[in-house]
């Protein structure tokens, strides 16, 4: 495997990628974006992205805050994001230019492409569909489904596989069922799973309560969820 930066932009500002792929692979390869949680493009992104080149995808961490830059804790983080958490077009920016540059590698497939997503990484993945972009499939995990910008009727080509944990205090039941609704409306071709007695961040083996309780590594849940993405993969690239 091999891991190595990928400068980008997304107008004046300056992104750095964490880029993942096999080069002893041959040929052009399903390319995957990797939006990292509200932090910023930390270790948990790019463990992710590395596990997804073993699978034998092109994976490219996206940078959200530009230069690489990492919130230490939550407040910061939320200050950081307030442009691209308040401004849907923000939001849909910064993952499109991060799309751009993953589908101009050599060794990626333009037509196979895919976003996945970790809690404000998987609601901005999400942002993507809703503007239209054209992936083979978006998954979020422990992502917001909340939206300032509902998507269209036909709007969303991609297919989505939402996995969600059934007792999030940040993605309460209303929340879901909005989102379904939403889905439905836009005529989207989608999927939803909920994990029994899992809450927030439960693919982040760092997340052990102490922001808050609902906010913990679920070990089951997060096996089921990659596994479940594994699978939706198949099916999109087949």
């Amino acid at each position: 495997m091999k891991t190595e930066d990928l400068d980008y932009r997304d107008g004046d500002l300056a992104c750095r990628g964490y880029l993942a792929f096999d080069p002893a692979a041959g040929g052009k390869r399903p390319g995957i974006l990797v939006v990292p949680e509200i932090f910023g493009l930390a270790e948990h992104a790019m463990e992710r992205a590395r596990m997804l080149a073993e699978l034998g995808y092109v994976a490219l961490g996206v940078d959200i805050f530009g230069d690489r830059r990492v919130a230490p804790n939550l407040p910061t983080a939320m200050t950081m994001a307030t442009d691209i958490r308040t401004d849907a077009n923000k939001l849909r920016a910064r993952g499109r230019a991060a799309l751009n540059a993953l589908k101009a590698l050599p060794q990626v497939d333009g037509a196979r492409l895919a976003s996945i997503g970790f809690c404000f990484g998987g609601t901005a993945s999400l942002e993507l569909a809703r503007a239209g972009e054209p992936l083979a499939g978006i998954v979020s995990f422990h992502g917001g489904l909340q939206t300032l910008a509902p998507a269209e009727p036909g709007a969303v080509k991609a297919k989505l596989l939402v996995c969600t944990g059934a007792d999030d205090p940040l993605v309460p039941i209303d929340q879901r069922t909005a989102f379904e609704e939403e889905m439905r409306k836009a005529g989207a071709d989608w999927q939803l799973i909920a994990y029994s007695g899992t809450g927030h961040s439960f693919t982040n083996k760092a997340a052990d309560g102490s922001i808050m309780p609902g906010i913990k590594y679920n070990k089951s849940a997060d096996e089921r969820s990659w596994t479940a993405m594994q699978s939706f993969f198949h099916e999109i690239f087949a």
